[in-house]
């Protein structure tokens, strides 16, 4: 499975972005699709994920403000990031688990609030 982020940039507080996933190959082995990001200095953490059935999980820190989506048919998979703030910088990176428990990334995108 690749997996290939975009629609990260620069924006001010307050403001919002939609972040992208297209996942390529193996897709049939997929049943979650996540987002997770890495602030400088810190260790990657969870944002969200959406699988196969049952509502999307979102971290404390972001649920309310981001929201999760897939389009099955476009292979892809969203992150909806609105009322941003400078806490919410780092680098998003998608992911994707398979039935089997393997684990894949995609090469992350750069988020940046500031004013």
């Amino acid at each position: 499975v690749q997996l290939q982020a975009s629609g990260g940039g620069l924006v001010q507080p307050g403001g919002s972005l939609r972040l992208s996933c297209v996942a390529s190959g193996s897709i049939f082995s997929i049943y979650a699709l996540g987002w997770y990001r890495q602030a400088p200095g810190k260790q990657r953490e969870f944002v969200a994920r959406i699988g196969s059935g049952g509502p999307p999980v979102y971290a404390d820190s972001v649920r309310g403000r981001f929201t999760i989506s897939r389009d099955n048919a476009k292979n892809t998979v969203y992150l909806q990031l609105n009322n941003l703030s400078p806490d919410d910088t780092a680098v998003y990176y998608c992911n994707a688990v398979a039935r089997s428990g393997v684990t894949y990334w995609g090469q992350g995108t750069q988020v940046t609030v500031s004013s």
